[in-house]
Order: structure tokens, then sequence, then C-alpha cells
């Protein structure tokens, strides 16, 4: 059994994870809409990735005998005033979910709950790609994104992304 602290973050995390999908799920349907296809396919692999994460946070509590209690995701309806700012939003989103992420372990190794250190450390290392890409991404826009070739050019570069499902093993 998990100390019930641990428990309820993990539920709290997976709520973070379905924020998460929805929030890069609205972020697609904004570039989609806006027809930079390329931005959009990138932010729905985010999507996809995100859904994996809860999933993998609700098998890792089932597995280990404790409840799953799921919780409303506060649907997003943002209005973004410029194509730079859901990227910038995605950038300090993810900073948002490492400290998440980080205060779940700091508690873990409080509690020497060293099963649950061991499957916090692929999430660790997975919120560190998650701010470097989403950070290169905003750094090409800065670059290239207010040149309209550029901004052509890099919607091409990030239609190229292909969604690999996570391959945690619990």
């Amino acid at each position: 059994m998990l100390d019930k602290k641990l428990v309820s973050l993990l539920n709290n995390q997976i709520n973070m994870e379905w924020y998460s999908a929805y929030f890069y799920l609205d972020i697609y349907s904004y570039y989609t809409d806006k027809n930079l296809d390329g931005f959009g396919n990138w932010f729905n692999v985010q999507t996809q990735e995100e859904r994996d994460h809860a999933m993998l946070f609700i098998k890792y509590l089932l597995n280990n005998s404790e409840k799953v209690t799921l919780q409303d995701v506060q649907a997003q309806h943002f209005v973004f005033k410029d194509f730079r700012e859901p990227v910038n939003a995605a950038f300090e989103h993810e900073k948002k979910v490492t400290a998440s992420i980080n205060n779940i372990y700091a508690v873990a190794y409080e509690q020497k709950d060293f099963r649950t250190m061991q499957f916090l450390d692929w999430f660790v290392k997975e919120q560190g790609e998650e701010e470097k890409n989403t950070e290169a991404v905003l750094k090409r826009y800065d670059l290239f994104g207010k040149d309209a070739k550029g901004l052509y050019l890099l919607d091409a570069e990030l239609a190229t992304r292909v969604y690999t499902p996570a391959t945690l093993v619990i």
C-alpha cells in the first residue's frame, strides 16, 4: 500500500496530465484553424503523449491496489493574440508539470518509497525532454517565426513530428 499523501499527489498528477492533454488539444485546434498544420501536428502529438502519461499514472495506482480518483478537467478557451503565445504558454506549462513531478518525487524520497521513485524516474527524464523540446520550438519561432517564409519552413518542420507511444514498463 502506498502512503495516502502520495496517493493523493499521484491522483492530482493524473488530473494535471488530462488537463495538459486538453491544453494541447486547444492549442492544436488554434493552429489548425489558422492553417498552421505543422504546429497543429506538433501539439496533437503533445496531446497524445499527455494522455499516455495520465494512463501510466492510473496504471501505477491500480497496480499498487490504490483507488484512482478522477477529477474534473477544466476546459480551455484561450484567446491567443499571436502565433508565439501558445508555444510560450506550453513552455511555461511544462515547467509547472516538472515542478509537480519533482514534488511527488520529493515526497516519495522522504518516505523511502523506492518503487514510486523508480516509477517517477521515467517522468523526471521525460519532463527534461518536454521542456527542452518546447523551448526549442519557442526559440525557433523567435528566430524565424516573424518572417512569413521562416514561419512556413518551421511549420513544415513541425509537421514531421511523429507520435511514439510511451514505453514505460510498470
